[in-house]
């Protein structure tokens, strides 16, 4: 058994330790909200929070994750940050076919908690790992911009 505090839930599953953690949250606990892209660690769809920190999921085992924090897209919202990257996300009209949006926000959310007023070269230095098939790069800066602003950052 393995304890992970997923969203601010303690709980435990029972599967290999090197079960990577996308599959855990998707198949055993049913937050469908991380998506899988590549499998790889290259895309960033399936981008989630350990401890504060921008992981992919794809190739995190759960036992790396053991009594850390795990926070994903369906909780990102409830913190301040989380919650003005998303209203900016729908102001600037990012998502296309929004498969990539969760590993997006995820990657935003975490940058803005890191550095509440990112440059250009920082927002894209903190979403390089992030593909967008859809090409919407230019609104997701914009919307990083947004809520770096309503959190009280200059842009």
């Amino acid at each position: 058994m393995i304890p992970l505090d997923i969203n601010g839930k303690r709980q435990t599953v029972d599967l290999p330790g090197e079960t990577p953690l996308l599959w855990t949250l998707r198949d055993e606990l049913g937050l469908t909200g991380t998506k899988f892209g590549c499998g790889m660690a290259l895309c960033g769809a399936c981008t989630v929070h350990v401890d504060g920190q921008a992981v992919r999921s794809c190739i995190t085992p759960i036992s790396a994750v053991a009594n850390k924090k795990v926070v994903t897209i369906e909780a990102v919202g409830a913190d301040a940050v989380g919650k003005a990257l998303q209203a900016a996300w729908v102001d600037t009209g990012v998502p296309q076919c929004g498969y990539c949006q969760a590993g997006q926000i995820m990657s935003a959310a975490a940058l803005l908690k890191r550095k509440p007023k990112p440059s250009d070269v920082e927002i894209d230095e903190a979403m390089s790992g992030n593909i967008c098939r859809c090409g919407t790069y230019t609104r997701i800066r914009a919307a990083i911009k947004q809520a770096a602003v309503q959190q009280g950052g200059t842009r």
